[in-house]
């Protein structure tokens, strides 16, 4: 104030003022007045240099110019008049020497630059500059300034370096008047419109802190420093401190919210609290009165996490039912509907979550509970649990799984993100993964998931809004740090010195007791936060010793405390040397290496002030609450694991410590100190007061984001990553800053959607994912499909990079030795680096560990591997780094070593799977494979020691037959501890493996393996279940050819195993069945079969050109045009000869039209009555036949019924064709006595003998017997067969009359993929099939989607709707355009089920029993109209679906059956025969047609092998079930088999007789033996049972 009065005098006085300072100050001045008058440019009132603030008033300027302004006009001067910058060019200089001075850069990184504008011969010139940059750059733009002025304006006053400004008070008084008239003849509206300012009505900032988070610099980089920011420098260090903010003046409309005020559900969880707090009260009403996304940026303490209380009540009431009166509360949740899931940022901070959130809401009996990285959930758990705190990168694991963690995101309610500004660090991608995730979720599923982030005070609140969808006007809470419960004074110094020298670490020591000393004797209590268990004691010692050497130790003496000898004696009890040392001068020490009674014993003595101050770490500010005055954080320097490196503190951190500061009800004020190295000041202080925008971070895992999206089926194309990615944060900040990402603003004004950008960055992710193989890209469709590689690499959360170095590494064989160098270089290692102060400890490490370590100790790869094998040696480590490191190595090895295992699965790798099984294990259990494997059992130390002892090697197998006594000798114990060892033995997984073969054909072999437990179950040691892996691997041991995963449990005592494996036409010698437990080491089962003696099955086919072709025709000519190849190749065989036929051909090839073709002219030209029979396996078959012959039976006059179970041999006129089902054809001839001299039918026709079962078998065998004096004709159809020749055998088929094609060898278009999955059978599955199962079906004029059972119709329907509704622009579904709505609604209004009109509605279609048959009916006829376009019938209703599709997807081939006796669900596989039948339905006459079959991975060779190359498997049932044995004692009862011989000739009709003899393993009988001698073996089984 005194300079602004003495420059007032000096305008009114007559004596001139030369000086520059005076000048400048003049010029000031008249650029405050220009710049307040005309047109406000912030670009002119701000320079880039942080801690200057723009001009409120003229004031500010005498304020602002410090003492080294006489100093800097001086380098003014020098500049100027020295002939330094020639005149010609001093402008242009100038600018840009006051912008180098006044930018952000160092003084090294600007000297050179500096020099070469003054001259190299003006280093000292140079030199000063530097020194005093900040008010060089000042001055500078004041001059420059004045130049611009004194040309525009016209000004003739000469400053003293001949700048002409007149400083005379009249012309003082006319420049005044001159911007008053200048300003009052602006218009008030200068007719050109400008964008105002959005008004948002829930941002709340203070006046004093309209810097931090409003204005801009110069460059548009940062925000502006609050005002009243001071800096000063000092010998040791600088510091800049930003003073408390003024809190913001209520509104009208506020007020706190009285917790009486609100509901009984806020009320019993708000217990203490009379009201809420101002933000909360703020927020209360779009936080549970409506289900608005929410951001809430707020500082430290402000109360957030009872507005995250808040939406969680939110979603409870919506949950609620209506109870009788007077039940409690809790009886109204419905707990089972519903999930929240709360995001935290650290382990800690989520185990803080879940007790405090579990404490107040355990009165509604709601559980919460952790699911991190350390805090693993069963099922059950995660079953009964309604909360669920997490971490980012553990959320992003769960959503990425379909099925078990991952089922909770289908009943997912509210997501609660909490610290979301954590998006500007490098685990941000991960939170733009989930919430991605999230938002498309809601819009694929229309389900509504409520999206709330919590924050601290950040600049650009907006975009974080708009990236949550949460409404900017609703939405949207900003509250400034002035909203702080106890103000804040925050101190940021930067400590002088090389970081990380002696010289720096001096300073911060010294720095670091200036301040707590100074804040102690003003009596108050400080909390030193370092950043290591043992700095904590080091820190109070030094405090300590720096005050005994200044002499005011006395100071932090708490004696004087009435309670001081109280608490002297307790910590007494203590056996902590160092605290009991500490205590006694006022100090305190707390990190989490202490126990847990000395922690707490702190925590109280700090509370009750009887301890001064308290050196802690980190972990003291998120577990424990607990304030002081003030908090110092000394030095920035913090170890990461992940890294393996030291880091800088993180922001997240700063923030929590300094949220610590201030003790609420008993101070006003606090203050933070945050002592840091001096390069680092600006980036503490920028991150920390919210100066700089927070910026994406997903480039950086863009691409495993996108593998990720890919797997999970939400991203299957180009065009839905473009989608996708529109979704993220990124794409918020690259609309609004694009420099940033590397794009121009040209770029935006051409496409401000960004869209080609985005398609841009999709397609260079997915060719880095396709040249690993982890997708298929086909950049001509743009689509995408997952490959295994890259499935389980977002399974396990492997990085691209990692599978990209694996690659090369990966073989089909390797050792342990190998297989941890391969698992060292993955890239989730990189940040492990060696330091010098290790090397001698690695070394060390590296003699006690048993594999070769390449690189040893001098690369980071065999740092890696040698922490790895320490860990499973369990050897001691002294350095805390190298302590970290390793579990960090441990913790990610398991990981990463479980998805190559999964990969050498997929591989088939039969080598190196079991090695990496080995490995796995041995990570998880700490123990080597070639250890005992009684280790893992929590036996004494000498018992083990015994064990490796002793003379002879046992397994557990061998030990557990032992006794008590025994084992207690072996070990050189006593029984009592043998009996232990038994014990151990008893219950450790051993398992028996049994075998037996049974040929399917000449290359196919079904291997049906048998376990056997063979321990005791133990729920303590096994829990419910037992894992193994199984498989069959080759004779050489390379390669896997079938495997599947079982699970025993403790009422298994048995369990088979079926697989079916393809063996070359060499046989091979021999084949290995494996069982390896998941979890045990040692146990592992192996069994060698040989197959030298194995019974191959010859085939041999009739070729088609041994067939004469000849076109026939006759009177049903006029039905069909022409005959297809197979039709005619059959047709002379079937017409025009009386041989037994047996014709096995793919189905829908039109083999049955001519079967009946042949009945009706067999009829039509008999010159007697006579009759035919049609036996059919189902009542449906029967139905379906019969409506074919109907029409024909009145034209020809041949009759036609439908014969039950006692009508098949009545007594008949005329002639006429009978259909029966094979359970009415075995009823008829079991119970019915026919006399010898009876007529026969003249011919048979047995249908879909694919289908032969026991019944069918053994009906048709009865009928071949009681015919077998008749001539009546036999002929059979089947789909295509593997082996038909003993079929043809069994009816009596000639060569000439067999007829066997190949399902290739179909004449109708039939295009089929097959696609696997690897999810468990669930409903998580056929979400998740939603998307592939829309691509196939999408294109297609009609589909039929078949799905296990018809629980899952509406279910598929109202998910491929959507998926139609999310890939077009209409509301109709897959309705034709073509279809009028009126049309629609006409039909709509027939159907009598109201749950078919919204899928009707959208052309989708439903097809069960359970719907009415009219509706089935018109629902038929609406598909065949093409109205309907798409139907969905679950599996059985495949034998009765009268209509075929241009595209049939099989949807799962695996269903559930309840077991009615045990009341047991039982996962089953569809049979081939019905995976045919299905089929079926896309074979069309005059048209092509599409199958899509997804089924699990283990079968997908086994359908491939079926369905396209060998045709079907058919062997005998007869034996399977007790069909024949029942008869077979009926008819020794009745007299009718009368001894042995009598019941061997009635087998030999059978089909079976025939494939006991060719396939005998099959039937477990011995190769080689005669029929007579088979038969009589089971003969001889039926008379011991009977």
């Amino acid at each position: 104030m005194a300079e602004f009065a003495e420059y007032l005098q000096s305008l009114t006085s007559s004596s001139p003022r030369s000086d520059l300072s005076h000048d400048l100050k003049a010029l000031a001045i008249v650029e405050w007045t220009s710049s307040m008058a005309f047109d406000h440019d912030d670009s002119r009132l701000q320079t880039s240099d942080e801690d200057i603030s723009p001009w409120s008033t003229v004031l500010d300027l005498f304020s602002s110019l410090d003492i080294e302004s006489s100093a800097t006009s001086s380098l003014l001067r020098r500049i100027i008049r020295r002939g330094t910058i020639s005149d010609s060019d001093s402008s242009h200089v100038l600018e840009v020497l006051a912008d180098l001075l006044s930018s952000s850069r160092t003084n090294d990184a600007i000297s050179t630059e500096v020099a070469e504008l003054v001259g190299f011969d003006n280093i000292e010139l140079v030199m000063e500059l530097l020194e005093s940059r900040s008010s060089a750059a000042k001055e500078l733009s004041h001059y420059l300034y004045s130049r611009k002025h004194q040309n525009t304006t016209g000004a003739s006053s000469q400053l003293s370096t001949g700048v002409s400004v007149s400083l005379a008070p009249e012309d003082a008084r006319r420049r005044i008047e001159e911007t008053l008239k200048a300003n009052s003849a602006r218009p008030l509206f200068t007719g050109v419109a400008q964008d105002a300012p959005e008004a948002l009505p829930h941002v709340y900032t203070s006046w004093s802190n309209i810097g931090g988070g409003s204005v801009l610099s110069h460059f548009g980089s940062k925000y502006a420093l609050p005002l009243g920011t001071t800096r000063h420098d000092h010998e040791d260090y600088e510091q800049v401190t930003i003073p408390p903010s003024k809190t913001v003046p209520p509104r009208e409309s506020e007020r706190l919210i009285l917790v009486s005020e609100l509901d009984e559900l806020c009320q019993g969880s708000f217990p203490g609290y009379t009201s809420l707090n101002r933000i909360q009260s703020i927020v209360y009403t779009t936080a549970y009165r409506s289900n608005e996304n929410v951001l809430v940026c707020a500082p430290t303490g402000a109360g957030k996490t009872d507005v995250a209380m808040l939406t969680i009540l939110r979603v409870l009431d919506q949950h609620r039912s209506t109870i009788a009166p007077g039940s409690p509360v809790r009886a109204s949740i419905d707990r089972e509907s519903f999930k929240i899931i709360y995001v935290a940022p650290m382990k800690a901070l989520a185990s803080e979550i879940v007790q405090k959130l579990g404490r107040r809401l355990r009165w509604l009996s709601i559980k919460v509970r952790e699911l991190t990285g350390d805090m693993q959930l069963t099922k059950a758990e995660i079953a009964e649990t309604q909360i669920i705190v997490t971490t980012p990168e553990k959320w992003d694991v769960v959503t990425r799984k379909p099925t078990g963690e991952g089922e909770l995101v289908s009943k997912l309610k509210l997501l609660i993100i909490d610290e979301i500004h954590l998006l500007n660090e490098e685990r941000g991608a991960v939170i733009e993964a989930i919430v991605a995730r999230t938002l498309r979720q809601v819009e694929t599923s229309q389900s509504v998931i409520r999206v709330v982030g919590l924050s601290a005070t950040l600049p650009n609140y907006i975009d974080v809004a708009d990236f949550l969808s949460a409404s900017r006007h609703t939405g949207l809470f900003y509250f400034d740090a002035s909203f702080r419960p106890i103000p804040l004074e925050q101190h940021f110094i930067g400590i002088r010195g090389k970081p990380g020298s002696p010289q720096s670490k001096r300073n911060l020591d010294r720095v670091t007791f200036e301040k707590v000393s100074e804040l102690v004797r003003q009596g108050h209590q400080v909390m030193v936060f370092v950043h290591a268990r043992k700095e904590t004691v080091k820190a109070a010692r030094t405090l300590k010793d720096d005050a005994t050497a200044e002499g005011t130790l006395e100071d932090y003496s708490c004696q004087d405390h009435p309670q001081w000898n109280f608490f002297r004696r307790s910590i007494g009890e203590s056996r902590n040397k160092e605290m009991k040392e500490l205590f006694d001068h006022g100090f305190g020490i707390h990190h989490a290496g202490m126990l847990r009674s000395d922690r707490n014993m702190m925590e109280r003595m700090f509370h009750e002030r009887a301890i001064k101050v308290l050196c802690c770490t980190a972990t003291l500010a998120w577990g424990v609450n607990l304030p002081a005055h003030a908090v110092i954080i000394k030095g920035t320097q913090v170890y990461d694991s992940g890294r393996g490196s030291f880091v800088d503190l993180s922001v997240l951190d700063v923030l929590q410590v300094f949220g610590r500061a201030g003790r609420p009800g008993l101070e006003t004020s606090g203050e933070g100190y945050i002592c840091t190295t001096e390069d680092k000041l600006t980036h503490y202080l920028d991150s920390v007061t919210s100066q700089k925008p927070i910026e994406s971070q997903f480039n950086s895992g863009m691409v495993d984001a996108l593998n990720a999206e890919i797997a999970l089926g939400t991203v299957a194309s180009v065009q839905e990553g473009v989608r996708w990615l529109g979704y993220t944060y990124l794409f918020v900040r690259m609309r609004k800053n694009p420099f940033q990402y590397g794009m121009s603003r040209e770029t935006l004004i051409d496409d401000p959607e960004l869209v080609q950008q985005r398609e841009k960055l999709v397609v260079i992710a997915a060719r880095a994912l396709a040249k690993l193989s982890m997708i298929d890209f086909n950049e001509a469709t743009e689509m995408f499909v997952i490959k295994d590689v890259g499935r389980i690499a977002a399974k396990y959360y492997i990085r691209h990079q990692s599978i990209e170095v694996f690659g090369p590494l990966f073989k089909p064989k390797m050792t342990e030795a190998d297989i941890l160098g391969m698992l060292s270089r993955s890239t989730e290692f990189d940040q492990i680096q060696v330091r010098d102060s290790e090397v001698k400890e690695l070394e060390q490490l590296m003699k006690n560990i048993p594999c070769d370590v390449g690189g040893g100790t001098d690369t980071s790869q065999g740092k890696v591997n040698i922490l790895l094998q320490s860990f499973i040696s369990t050897l001691p480590i002294e350095d805390f780094a190298l302590v970290s490191d390793t579990a960090y190595a441990a913790q990610n090895g398991g990981r990463i070593i479980r998805a190559l295992l999964e990969i050498a699965i997929s591989r088939k790798w039969a080598n190196v799977t079991a090695a990496l099984m080995g490995m796995s294990k041995a990570i998880e259990k700490r123990m080597w494979p070639f250890e005992e494997p009684l280790r893992q059992f929590n036996l004494k130390a000498e018992i083990i020691h015994g064990l490796d002892q002793s003379r002879m090697e046992y397994s557990p197998a061998e030990l557990a037959t032992m006794t008590a006594a025994q084992l207690g000798e072996l070990i050189a114990l006593n029984e009592y501890q043998g009996r232990a060892l038994l014990t151990a033995a008893k219950q450790f997984p051993s398992v028996e493996l049994s075998s037996s073969l049974r040929p399917l054909g000449p290359d196919t072999l079904k291997v049906i393996v048998t376990v056997t437990r063979t321990f005791n179950w133990s729920s303590k040691v096994h829990g419910s279940a037992e894992p193994f892996w199984i498989w069959i691997e080759d004779h050489e041991g390379e390669k896997i050819l079938q495997f599947t995963h079982i699970f025993l449990r403790e009422s298994t005592d048995a369990l088979d195993v079926e697989f079916v494996i393809s063996i070359s036409v060499d046989t091979p010698p021999s084949i290995t069945i494996q069982l390896v437990s998941d979890r045990w080491l040692g146990a592992d089962n192996e069994v060698l079969i040989p197959l030298d003696n194995l019974w191959r099955l010859d085939v041999g086919f009739l070729p088609r050109t041994s067939i004469r072709l000849r076109v026939l025709e006759d009177r049903y000519s006029l039905h069909l045009r022409e005959f297809n190849s197979i039709q005619t190749q059959v047709f002379w065989t079937l017409m025009n000869t009386k041989l037994n036929v047996l014709v096995a051909a793919p189905t829908s090839c039109g083999k049955s039209l001519l079967a009946h073709l042949t009945i009706w002219t067999t009829l039509v030209r008999s010159s007697s009555p006579t009759w035919a029979l049609i036996v059919v396996p189902s009542r449906v078959l029967a139905t379906s036949t019969l409506s074919e012959l109907r029409p024909i039976s009145g034209a020809t006059g041949v009759g036609l019924e439908y014969s039950t179970s006692t009508s098949l041999f009545a007594p008949h006129k005329g002639k006429l064709i009978r259909v029966i089902t094979t359970a009415g054809l075995l009823e008829n001839i079991r119970n019915t006595r026919l006399p010898p001299n009876l007529s026969y039918p003249k011919l048979i026709l047995c249908e879909n003998l694919e289908q032969l079962d026991a019944t069918y078998e053994l009906g048709v065998t009865l009928l071949k017997h009681r015919t077998q004096y008749s001539p009546t004709r036999y002929i059979g159809l089947s789909s295509s067969l593997n082996d038909p020749t003993d079929l043809a055998s069994w009816l009596d088929v000639d060569p000439m009359g067999l007829h066997s094609f190949l399902p290739r060898d179909r004449e109708q278009s039939l295009a089929g993929s097959i696609q696997t999955y690897t999810i468990p059978h669930s409903g998580a599955l056929f979400k998740s099939l939603a998307k592939p199962v829309y691509t196939a079906i999408r294109e297609a004029d009609s589909s039929i989607v078949f799905v296990p059972s018809r629980g899952y119709c509406p279910m598929v329907a109202q998910d491929l709707i959507t998926q139609r509704a999310l890939n077009s622009f209409t509301e109709r579904g897959f309705l034709p355009e073509s279809v009028s709505q009126i049309y629609v609604e006409d039909c709509l209004a027939r159907l009598q089920d109201p749950t078919l009109i919204n899928y009707v509605s959208r052309g989708v279609g439903l097809l069960h029993h359970g719907i009415s048959k009219p509706d089935r009916s018109f629902v038929l006829e609406l598909f065949a109209e093409g109205v309907v376009r798409v139907l969905i019938a679950p599996r059985e209703v495949c034998w009765s679906l009268p209509v075929r599709a241009e595209v049939v997807v099989i949807m799962s081939t695996q269903y559930v059956q309840v077991d009615p006796a045990k009341s047991e669900r039982q996962l089953k596989d569809y049979t081939l025969v019905e995976v045919v039948q299905m089929q079926s339905r896309a074979v069309r006459q005059s048209a092509p047609g599409r199958f899509v079959l997804f089924c699990p991975a283990e079968a997908a060779e086994t359908f491939n092998k079926f369905l396209n190359d060998d045709g079907l498997p058919l062997e005998s049932q007869l034996l399977e079930t007790d069909v024949l044995e029942k008869w077979y004692q009926e008819k020794r009862e009745d007299g009718v088999v009368r001894n042995k011989q009598d019941g061997i000739e009635a087998l030999s009709f059978t089909f079976l007789a025939r494939r006991v003899v060719s396939n005998p393993i099959y039937y477990e009988m011995p190769s080689n033996s005669p029929q007579g001698e088979v038969l009589s073996r089971i003969v001889d089984r039926f008379e011991l049972s009977g």
